[in-house]
């Protein structure tokens, strides 16, 4: 069955799953030692979940998640995003793909740093062309809900680390992606900041039904996500999902 995009009438329809891996595998190769960075993962993101990637260093989240985002290519397997193989796109085609449906969240913030709050988060929607009015719409309430509309024209070197991690976020979301990938987005925070991050994060989930997963060995994070995968050594070791009721009553 397709879970790509269906039309009814005129109205879209968003798929139920909206990342998939097949037998993913990454082995890459250094003079003459291989290092298999994934070695066969199934995995199945559906919309509005908000899961935890966990595993120690060399277990293989960073590489699946710059698979997923088309940042690279699968020595084996495939990726689906919204039901669609990215494997066989162009690099225009995977630009246009990161732009309109997955937002990225890095650990090292990746602000323009002559760009103000405002004009970092409205950059992707410059990018895709979007009228005035929208991009001041968006812009605006997304900076809002991240509480920092009153910090709107700082650049980067004026705002704190959990400011502009937040900053990264609404940038994350001002497209409406179907997922948004948070790669280590408490690392460089201390452990109040990243903590009041997550609940912003969950709140985006629970009120707009936005899909987040994140890639952390933060124990927090693990805490307040409702599904937590573990990898080791580029195998899903475990997927645990907690009921619903367990999951909003966390804080």
């Amino acid at each position: 069955m397709n879970q790509g995009m269906e039309t009814l009438g005129s109205a879209t329809l968003v798929p139920d799953i909206v990342v998939e891996t097949r037998g993913l595998v990454r082995t890459f190769v250094t003079g003459k030692v291989e290092v298999h960075a994934l070695r066969g993962v199934d995995l199945v993101i559906r919309r509005g979940e908000f899961v935890a990637i966990a595993g120690p260093s060399g277990s293989g989240k960073t590489t699946l998640f710059n698979l997923i985002g088309g940042l690279d290519v699968p020595t084996g397997g495939q990726v689906l995003v919204a039901g669609q193989g990215i494997e066989g796109l162009s690099r225009r085609e995977l630009s246009a793909l990161r732009l309109g449906k997955i937002g990225f969240v890095f650990q090292a913030y990746n602000l323009i740093p002559v760009l103000s709050a405002y004009e970092n988060v409205e950059y992707p929607l410059v990018l895709r062309r979007v009228p005035a009015a929208e991009r001041k719409e968006r812009v605006s309430r997304l900076l809002a809900s991240v509480g920092l509309e009153t910090m709107k024209n700082r650049r980067p070197a004026e705002l704190s680390g959990g400011q502009q991690q937040r900053v990264a976020v609404a940038r994350a979301l001002v497209t409406e992606p179907m997922v948004v990938l948070a790669d280590e987005p408490t690392a460089n925070l201390d452990s109040e900041t990243g903590e009041a991050l997550i609940e912003q994060m969950k709140g985006l989930n629970s009120d707009h039904g936005t899909t987040f997963l994140f890639s952390t060995h933060d124990p927090m994070v693990m805490e307040k996500s409702r599904r937590l995968i573990r990898l080791k050594d580029g195998l899903l070791e475990s997927d645990h999902t907690v009921d619903a009721g367990a999951f909003a009553a966390k804080s």
